[in-house]
């Protein structure tokens, strides 16, 4: 049984970093991204892409369920043998997951995605090789174009982040709407307004597809949905098909194709009886640009595709890819080389971006 929190330790910054234990170096260490605890005596953490097993250890399970409970309690939840699963954020924004038994089998449960103090810019993705100057520019334009984006990629490719920065190409004389899970976008601009779901708990829970409907009613000039993964799909298509243009989001897929089916699948689980053809009007309608990222297997993220959605052929979506990656293999040291190629074909895009004056 967890010990409830002495009240200093919620309330005051040293007495809930002191309640970390063996985690406070590590959440101070900014060559680390993200610190995985399986039980008292293994921590794992990401740097430059790569896990590494780390010397850090709990004194014994007591010690880590007690900082559990810090890093939990300390925004309001609860975590106990009767809601065994948590996730939340941090006071500095950071996201945590904490399970513990008796849905954790081998013991307490703990992964921390760091907030980063100083989210990247682009030229800090091009630096990184996640795209190259050309695709950024496209990418700029297609944004100020007013282009409805998804970027989509794997668990851990760096989603959140591109999402970030393609946000940060928004006007700032207009009046964006973002909506999370967990609050993670770092706007600079003057303008946004920024929602959070609710999870069900002790009290009713407000999920994402609630949060979308009301911000159709805010008036945006864009809505930027942190992730859909559900019901809310169908909503943000919705919205971009009547006049919402301009809108961004991430999913979970391995590839452009698959992001497509990944959405539908999502729209059925909105609860409506649509038919496939239906549901492939309003995607096809929706969606101008899919940025697929990936993770290399060198640790290294990059942007492998992006792919035009251009409409309906017959009863398939169409879709044209502008710029892959490609590999060439692996230097001395195992990174991956390869170089971003354009596909050679007109990108449809063009003519959006000329009948508005701007330049890819």
């Amino acid at each position: 049984m967890i010990v409830p929190l002495a009240t200093e330790a919620r309330d005051t910054g040293a007495g809930y970093f002191d309640a970390l234990g063996p985690l406070h170096a590590l959440l101070d260490d900014d060559s680390v991204s993200e610190i995985m605890v399986v039980g008292p005596d293994l921590v794992y953490v990401e740097r430059g892409g790569r896990l590494v097993e780390t010397g850090v250890r709990f004194r014994d399970e007591n010690e880590l369920l007690s900082a559990i409970e810090v890093i939990v309690g300390a925004v309001g939840r609860r975590i106990d043998a009767a809601h065994p699963i948590c996730d939340a954020r941090l006071l500095d924004g950071s996201r945590i997951a904490a399970s513990i038994p008796p849905v954790a089998l081998n013991g307490p449960l703990l992964t921390i995605r760091k907030f980063s103090k100083d989210p990247l810019q682009i030229a800090d993705l091009v630096r990184f090789g996640t795209l190259d100057e050309n695709s950024a520019t496209l990418l700029r334009a297609a944004v100020l174009a007013r282009c409805n984006i998804i970027v989509s990629g794997g668990t851990g490719t760096g989603k959140t982040t591109l999402l970030n920065v393609l946000s940060g190409y928004i006007p700032a004389d207009e009046r964006i709407v973002t909506i999370e899970d967990a609050a993670e976008l770092q706007l600079h601009q003057r303008h946004v307004c920024s929602l959070e779901a609710r999870p069900a708990g002790d009290e009713a829970g407000i999920p994402i597809r609630e949060l979308v409907h009301h911000s159709l009613r805010m008036r945006p000039d864009r809505i930027v949905v942190g992730e859909c993964r559900g019901g809310e799909a169908l909503d943000m298509l919705q919205a971009m098909n009547t006049g919402h243009d301009g809108s961004l989001t991430t999913i979970h897929a391995n590839n452009p194709r698959d992001c497509i089916s990944r959405l539908e699948t999502l729209v059925l689980m909105a609860g409506m009886e649509l038919p496939l053809r239906a549901i492939r009007q309003q995607v096809s309608g929706a969606l101008d640009l899919i940025v697929q990222l990936s993770r290399l297997r060198d640790g290294s993220r990059r942007i492998t595709s992006i792919t035009e959605v251009l409409g309906m052929e017959s009863e398939t979506i169409t879709l044209q890819e502008i710029v892959r990656f490609e590999q060439r293999g692996v230097d001395a040291e195992g990174r991956v080389v390869g170089q971003f190629t354009p596909t050679g074909v007109r990108p449809e895009l063009l003519r959006r971006l000329e009948t508005m004056g701007l330049s890819a």
